[in-house]
């Protein structure tokens, strides 16, 4: 098969005809001499710490420690039932908040109010300490009981958690609500549907795409926050790190056996979180995120030499 060679246009010779451009990538030379200094700053204190004077045999051994291990799912479960408890109040209290009702509108504000502008260790304080305003419980027929018996450190922590977080997820709830389009409501009062249940088949479900992505940030917030409780005698994570090194004084070791522990349980959520968002960005989003997986591909393919593409030398 011969190649056929394009005639020159009209008035032109054939040395004249334009010639394939030849594309030079610009050369980024600040990105790399960010990325060494960067690197430079992350191997300085790398050294510094395989320098420091710190034990990294007992940070190994007590990581799979049975009182460690113990703390860290005491954690875990503190922080999925005061989650549950925030979020289930939290939604509640949006719904009054939004509410025509002035009374039910006013309480919802002052409840947000007084939990948000309170830090949650005095809160934890408060209910731990409660007995010191009331001394029993007393629910009549129902129940009666010392409130020292009643209030215990884990009771404490699950209040003192779970109330504060309500205040937040109010907000996040109903910002979700008012996310949603009022004509939505409207289209479900014009079909007959009670307010109670338009907000229930209708409003809720739309606005959990606005709702879903900061709870999965609250979590990982109420995750961390946790560590809070050890002030009120609960045995989480960082008490039972705490409880350790009283005995063998390897402070800074059990410290460091804490960190270890929070940064692989965040991480873990944190990833839950990133799918969860991809997961309700598919409505509003053209094309869907990266996954982490998928961006270091880029970067790999990204770092390879120039070829050619398309027939033209990039």
């Amino acid at each position: 098969m011969t190649k056929t060679v394009p005639s020159p246009e009209p008035g032109k010779t054939a040395h004249e005809l334009p010639v394939p451009i030849k594309a030079v990538p610009v050369r980024h030379y600040g990105r790399w001499v960010g990325a060494a200094a960067v690197l430079a700053v992350l191997g300085l204190l790398v050294w510094a710490f395989a320098g420091a004077d710190v034990d990294w045999g007992v940070v190994g051994d007590y990581l799979d420690h049975d009182t460690i291990i113990e703390g860290a799912g005491k954690t875990l479960w503190i922080t999925l039932l005061s989650m549950l408890l925030g979020v289930a109040l939290g939604v509640l209290l949006a719904v009054m908040r939004l509410s025509r009702n002035p009374v039910l509108s006013s309480v919802a504000w002052g409840y947000i109010w007084f939990f948000r502008g309170t830090p949650v260790l005095v809160q934890l304080f408060l209910w731990y300490n409660l007995s010191f305003v009331f001394d029993t419980v007393n629910l009549g027929p129902l129940y009666k009981n010392e409130m020292n018996d009643v209030m215990t450190p884990f009771l404490a922590a699950l209040l003192g958690l779970g109330l504060n977080e309500a205040a937040y997820m109010a907000e996040i709830a109903r910002a979700g609500i008012l996310s949603v389009d009022p004509g939505q409501t409207e289209a479900a009062h014009a079909l007959g549907m009670s307010g109670a249940k338009t907000t229930r088949r209708i409003v809720l479900p739309q606005a959990m795409r606005v709702i879903i992505p900061p709870t999965g940030n609250e979590f990982i917030n109420m995750l961390k926050t946790s560590s809070l409780v050890y002030a009120i005698q609960y045995t989480e994570l960082f008490r039972a790190s705490t409880t350790i090194s009283s005995r063998n004084l390897a402070v800074m070791e059990l410290l460091l056996v804490a960190t270890v522990w929070y940064l692989v349980l965040t991480t873990v959520f944190s990833i839950g979180q990133y799918y969860l968002e991809r997961h309700y960005a598919r409505g509003t989003n053209r094309a869907l995120p990266a996954t982490p997986l998928q961006r270091v591909r880029a970067q790999l393919t990204s770092l390879r030499s120039p070829s050619q593409v398309g027939g033209t030398s990039i």
